[in-house]
């Protein structure tokens, strides 16, 4: 090795530059071995939180100087960024992985890496150990920034899998290189973490504990974006309602909110995701004065039954549901509201489903993400009695979908005719010669346009509603 890389920094963000400078050296050998350019591939499973996770991941590689590749199967790196919030998320994973083990026999120099969520859970990994030998690095959801260093050892130490994977850190490490998709819009973590032990969820035991970021860390970032041209950013946390519990700075989410309200350039705020217990009247109260923070709320009900509800450890009843979806609604008329629902959770009866239909008919959702639950290993709900069989858990869900597209058709009728700010985001797949956007409600319009357009903010007339999409024209 050259005696510039015989000393390693120890503080972040030094030791991830460094390491970054010494995977470049190695790509840089390899290139030369074979005569071409090294390629990568960043899947992504999961949510919102991942797919910021593998900006990073993509920014960190190209920085060391892969260039992207489009096809998976033909990457020379190729990292999985998992998700385990469900059984198929991990299922995916594992049929993939298998599909690549006939790619990695015929090309030993090929390296497969899997991060995210789904690498917390030990079982797991020893899964990953035991039928996926072939693969190359295993890291986690709290060590992102070390991929370069997890690069290099890889290298190092061909035939070994490298693993690291950390229980918990109370670190945030900043100044991650990353790479957006969209170069008008970015997701920003605000927070990591989850404290609510939801029986049925996982999150807390893979992401680990609540750690917000310092609002000067977060408004220097967006700062940055606006800089670069980012019109909207989407402020990301578990639950970002908790937002600054832990800062010596006291301040709240709706107060971080008005912070970024200043950045010059920045026209659209959104954020995800808001837990029901801890939205504040202070929040309702910032959006509903704003011009920039969107008219889109997503609000989990996962129950309308207050029995399940506390089963879920969801610490609101109904009626606290209701109520304060319902003052929302009368602050922000024009306000769109999302919701997640799970339906067969351990215990539930027909009855407690009517409950979860009573809740959607009066909030009138704008649409929901409605589920059957999965087990979840080591989670509290696992172990329940009365699991719910699925062939019941599906009837019920089948009414609750019926429902909720109703509801959501509904609401998405009530805005045909209107004329509504549209950011453009790319050509549209519904017809040649259009392009597609969302509204503040972030419901997407689809209407006659170049691609000129995309990254701008334009007025639409929202002609015709299609249940869930509109068609637009330009005004």
């Amino acid at each position: 090795m050259d005696k510039e890389f015989r000393i390693i920094p120890e503080n972040e963000p030094e030791r991830q530059y460094y390491f970054i400078e010494l995977a470049k050296k190695l790509r840089e050998e390899k290139e030369n071995e074979t005569g071409r350019p090294l390629t990568y591939h960043v899947t992504t499973f999961g949510c919102q939180m991942n797919a910021r996770d593998s900006e990073k991941l993509t920014g960190i590689l190209e920085a060391i100087g892969y260039t992207c590749e489009e096809k998976e199967e033909e990457a020379d790196f190729v990292i999985f960024n998992t998700c385990t919030i469900r059984d198929n998320a991990d299922q995916k994973v594992y049929g993939r992985l298998g599909y690549l083990h006939g790619k990695k026999n015929r090309d030993r120099k090929r390296v497969i890496a899997l991060c995210g969520c789904m690498m917390q859970e030990k079982s797991a990994v020893e899964k990953i150990k035991k039928s996926y030998p072939f693969v190359n690095i295993i890291f986690g959801t709290h060590n992102i920034y070390k991929l370069a260093e997890l690069i290099c050892s890889a290298c190092q130490f061909e035939d070994t899998m490298v693993i690291d994977i950390q229980d918990g850190s109370n670190e945030i490490v900043e100044d991650i290189p990353s790479l957006r998709k969209y170069p008008f819009k970015s997701g920003v973590n605000i927070m990591f973490g989850c404290n609510n032990f939801c029986t049925y969820c996982i999150v807390p035991y893979v992401r680990g504990r609540e750690r917000s970021r310092e609002p000067e860390a977060v408004i220097r970032e967006i700062e940055k974006l606006a800089r670069d041209g980012v019109k909207e950013v989407m402020l990301l946390g578990q639950n970002v309602n908790s937002y600054g519990k832990g800062l010596l700075r006291n301040i709240s989410f709706a107060e971080l909110l008005k912070e970024v309200e200043k950045v010059p350039g920045i026209e659209r705020i959104r954020f995800m995701t808001s837990h029901p217990k801890d939205l504040s009247d202070e929040l309702i109260e910032v959006m509903s004065s704003s011009d920039k923070i969107c008219r889109h709320l997503h609000l989990p009900l996962q129950s309308g039954s207050t029995r399940i509800l506390e089963r879920m450890n969801r610490r609101y009843t109904k009626e606290q549901y209701l109520e304060l979806a319902l003052k929302i609604r009368e602050k922000i008329p024009d306000i769109a509201i999302t919701t997640d629902i799970i339906i067969g959770f351990p215990g539930e009866t027909a009855e407690d489903v009517d409950d979860t239909l009573d809740v959607i008919e009066k909030v009138r959702f704008d649409g929901a993400f409605t589920f059957i639950y999965s087990k979840r290993k080591n989670t509290p709900a696992e172990k329940m009695p009365d699991q719910v069989p699925r062939d019941l858990a599906q009837q019920q869900f089948d009414r609750v979908l019926s429902k909720v597209q109703e509801t959501a058709r509904e609401m998405a009728g009530k805005r045909t005719g209107k004329t509504e700010k549209v950011l453009v985001e790319e050509k549209s797949d519904h017809s040649e010669g259009f392009v597609s956007g969302r509204l503040s409600s972030n419901l997407v319009v689809h209407f006659r346009g170049d691609e000129s357009l995309i990254g701008q903010i334009v007025n639409v007339r929202l002609d015709s509603c299609k249940n869930f999409y509109y068609i637009g024209e330009r005004v």
